[in-house]
């Protein structure tokens, strides 16, 4: 065992430690206030410069060694989800309704536990990494509002680092991509106004429930034959909601959805495409809309030399048979808003078992173990760029 495995090694029980306390203390988007101070009180035992109240409940601990050099950020998010937890852990959520089902309360756990062995081996780095703990990744964004605030700069930062836990792949599985890795994502909302009245007598009438269907699979026709078939892009209509009776005629329906994909000029143009199919539609139908497009997160794109760093470092922490290339995916991640200022990568932690729960789910647990290959990886990187 090198001296690097022997530092990561004693901070388990911390790591660990960590983590539980985390994951009791669950909380959304822009509300990680216990969560935070927690992060900040951590930090600055460790004797990090440490600033909070970043984009609401943002903390960032800055280590410096003293020596010019360059700056690495190690990113880690803090948000819990809208999940009352059902894996009867004696450490589970004691917030109703909210739960930490996709791993958050291990990647700030192993960014703590690499910000502790990272200090201790100062004299071996130079430079400076910035450990930035991230409000609200899952929605509705805190990366970008942390970037205004000016989280990239004193100092600058020239690379970004994250990872995430991946139930889709086996445990102890170190997963890197080179170049997109997750999709860019985005969100509508429609409301077709028609003519209500009675089931009896649909010609007197504009059904906003049958506009609404026709706008559905109308939409459907974007991908399937307006859109490169060898490119990947998804538009799911997620919610309809119309009608309160058998026999009455809605007036009104309101649909939501989402697209994915990884393409820039389909990213761009996705809110003039989807709103000329439901103008369209509904002239066409006699109904009116309001359509609303919110630009969700760009696609995640890692930079091929970073990566190529991480996956070195990634084949010393597992072995180079543990180390793989993953799929794309149409999920999407707002360390993708780093990604785009700082060259970087996002890369996944194996923790997937058979017969486990995925992400997001009310049952999601995991092997604590395996937080110490994420903090392994985050140190080795470190010491790579920075040594």
């Amino acid at each position: 065992m090198d001296a690097l495995r022997q530092f990561v090694q004693t901070e388990k029980d911390h790591v660990i430690s960590d983590r539980r306390h985390l994951h009791r203390i669950p909380e959304t988007g822009f509300n990680e206030v216990k969560t935070s101070a927690y992060v900040a009180e951590r930090l600055n035992g460790l004797g990090l410069e440490v600033q909070t109240g970043i984009a609401t409940h943002g903390v960032v601990g800055l280590l410096r060694t003293g020596k010019p050099g360059l700056t690495l950020m190690i990113r880690a998010d803090m948000d819990a989800l809208p999940i009352t937890e059902e894996t009867g852990l004696a450490f589970a959520s004691a917030h109703p309704g909210c739960m930490h089902a996709c791993g958050h309360d291990s990647h700030m756990a192993m960014a703590l536990g690499a910000a502790a062995v990272l200090h201790r081996l100062r004299d071996r780095i130079k430079g400076n990494v910035k450990f930035v703990f991230q409000p609200a990744e899952e929605g509705p964004g805190g990366a970008q509002p942390m970037i205004e605030a000016g989280v990239l700069e004193n100092p600058k930062v020239d690379y970004a680092l994250a990872c995430h836990l991946w139930s889709e792949r086996p445990e102890g599985f170190i997963g890197v991509r080179p170049g997109a890795f997750l999709a860019a994502m985005d969100r509508f909302d429609i409301k077709i106004r028609g003519k209500g009245g009675h089931a009896a007598q649909p010609h007197l009438c504009v059904d906003a429930l049958e506009v609404g269907t026709q706008v559905v699979g109308a939409l459907q026709r974007i991908v399937s034959r307006q859109t490169n078939p060898i490119e990947p892009a998804v538009v799911t209509v997620g919610t309809f909601n119309a009608g309160t009776a058998f026999n009455i005629i809605p007036a009104e329906a309101l649909l939501s959805g989402t697209t994915r994909t990884f393409n820039e000029e389909t990213w761009t143009s996705w809110a003039s495409r989807l709103e000329k199919v439901v103008a369209g539609v509904c002239e066409a139908m006699g109904a009116r809309y309001e359509f609303k497009f919110s630009r969700g997160y760009p696609a995640t794109v890692n930079d091929a030399a970073v990566a190529d760093v991480v996956r070195r470092c990634a084949i010393a922490v597992v072995g180079e048979e543990r180390v793989v290339e993953p799929e794309l995916t149409m999920g999407g991640e707002d360390m993708s808003f780093f990604l785009k200022r700082a060259p970087g990568c996002f890369y996944c932690i194996g923790v997937g078992r058979e017969g486990a729960a995925p992400l997001h789910n009310s049952k999601f647990d995991f092997n604590e173990d395996l937080m110490l290959l994420g903090v392994e990886t985050h140190c080795r990187v470190a010491l790579d760029l920075l040594g």
